[in-house]
């Protein structure tokens, strides 16, 4: 028996989610047993070899010229290919927006279960068994798999990666029958985001800010505070439907899902919506005026005060903190 392992790779670089994902097989293969393998579909290597020091035995590399960027036919096909030769009994992907599209289309695929944005996995009795949150997150789900094998994909930055090893993996390459001409739909341009900017579901910190900052143009404030902490900036839904910052800075159950080491919390109520995209978090500070603000709820810090205020204070404070380093 043995783990199987999607491993994400953009532009030519494999993602930081990988490792997490890895790391948990890892400690899961100690208990079920067998090796752990990755499979990754690319236009050529990104330095797989590499990837034996995340705890992976050996990575399948299906090349194609088409998967320089995600091609969701071709990418299922490279899985299924991985996961018919291989036969794992569990196969684990990362819950990032590939992994999101993947999954299910190699589930469906093979018509076995899958269990998504896990918090936690285990086994009982030589069967996995998935914790996930349901409900926006008001309430915790264990799933087992009547089939094998079981998919999984695994939240970011709740999963730990393996300790280094200083081991190198076996590339070993996969044959792949692709054929883009035959696939119903095809990458024609990706349109990436302006540089420099980390992405939510990487980012150790996150500033989130929210309506309570009463226009776009204090969300100055927000920017600042995350520069000095070297953090990402997010925003509730309701400063992204208001047009205050783009989409792809929403965190909450119809944006994104993260779990930072640090997460703030600048004039948001805690809606449950926005709840369920942070409440992992592993810590969690929060400043509103309302002191019976729901966010205050699962916060580990709260600041009851006007953010105006104590947005400014907190970031000259970091700064001065910053400059004794």
């Amino acid at each position: 028996m043995s783990i199987l392992v999607f491993v994400e790779q953009r532009d030519g670089r494999v993602r930081s989610i990988v490792r997490e994902v890895l790391g948990e097989a890892t400690r899961l293969a100690a208990v079920l047993g067998g090796p752990v393998a990755g499979i990754c579909p690319a236009a050529s290597d990104p330095g797989l070899a590499a990837l034996g020091d995340a705890g992976a035995e050996r990575v399948l590399l299906a090349t194609h010229e088409a998967f320089a960027c995600y091609d969701a036919s071709g990418y299922t096909q490279a899985v299924v290919a991985a996961i018919e030769a291989l036969k794992p009994q569990v196969v684990l992907f990362g819950a990032s927006a590939m992994g999101r599209d993947l999954a299910p289309r190699v589930a469906a695929r093979l018509g076995v279960g899958l269990a998504t944005d896990c918090t936690a996995l285990a086994a009982d009795g030589g069967r996995l068994i998935a914790t996930r949150p349901v409900f926006a997150g008001k309430a915790i789900q264990k799933a087992a798999f009547p089939r094998s094998p079981a998919l999984a994909s695994l939240r970011p930055k709740v999963f730990a990666p393996a300790a280094p090893s200083g081991r190198a993996a076996a590339v070993e390459p996969l044959a792949t029958s692709f054929d883009p001409v035959a696939a119903r739909a095809k990458v024609v341009r990706m349109a990436a985001a302006a540089g420099g900017k980390v992405d939510l579901t990487e980012a150790d910190v996150i500033v989130s800010g929210g309506r309570g900052l009463k226009e776009p143009q204090n969300f100055k404030l927000i920017e600042e505070l995350a520069e000095a902490l070297g953090a990402a900036v997010g925003a509730s839904r309701a400063a992204v439907d208001a047009g205050w910052r783009p989409h792809s800075e929403q965190v909450g159950q119809t944006g994104k899902t993260v779990s930072p080491k640090l997460y703030v919390a600048v004039g948001i109520s805690g809606a449950i919506q926005h709840l369920a995209g942070m409440s992992s978090s592993r810590c969690i500070v929060a400043i509103n005026k309302d002191p019976e603000a729901p966010i205050f709820k699962v916060a580990d810090y709260g600041v009851v005060g006007d953010l105006f205020e104590v947005v400014p204070a907190l970031t000259e404070a970091v700064k001065q903190l910053n400059a004794h380093v």
